[in-house]
């Protein structure tokens, strides 16, 4: 596999970030009044104090995944909106990703990041699982397709 460079977002990312993001959601759900406001406006999650982490293929530059970091409390972030492109899922671009996320929800202090998901969706859970988030009960999700909510505690 073409070695891939995680970097932080620019606007010029933001169709890409909506793109990944409705292929996946449009393939197994449908898109709700959140995912529309966030999609539209990637900008709003940094400005909110959050983060968008791109996947980029390093000969080509080529955008092939995405995930956010939503700003949710003093020392708590939102894992969200990963997705990477269908044809380069399986070569571990998400685990990239993920860990890549955890390093800077590190590296700002956070204590807590959270993420909501559904279990059908079994290789996430498995990846999440891997990166070290555990199933919590009884948080709420603004989702209808959400039901796992898993957090990971940093140390």
């Amino acid at each position: 596999m073409e070695e891939v460079q995680i970097i932080s977002y620019s606007p010029k990312y933001a169709k890409v970030f909506k793109s990944l993001n409705e292929a996946w959601i449009t393939k197994y759900f449908e898109l709700e009044e959140e995912d529309i406001k966030t999609l539209g406006d990637p900008e709003k999650i940094i400005l909110d104090g959050g983060f968008i982490l791109v996947a980029i293929l390093r000969t080509k530059g080529e955008a092939v995944g995405v995930c956010a970091l939503r700003k949710s409390g003093d020392k708590t972030y939102e894992f969200s909106k990963m997705a990477v492109s269908e044809e380069m899922q399986g070569l571990g671009i998400g685990k990239k990703l993920g860990e890549a996320a955890i390093e800077k929800a590190k590296g700002v202090g956070a204590k807590r990041i959270f993420l909501e998901g559904n279990t059908a969706l079994k290789a996430s859970i498995h990846l999440y699982k891997k990166l070290g988030f555990n199933e919590i009960k009884g948080q709420k999700s603004h989702y209808k397709r959400v039901n796992i909510v898993m957090e990971r505690h940093i140390e």
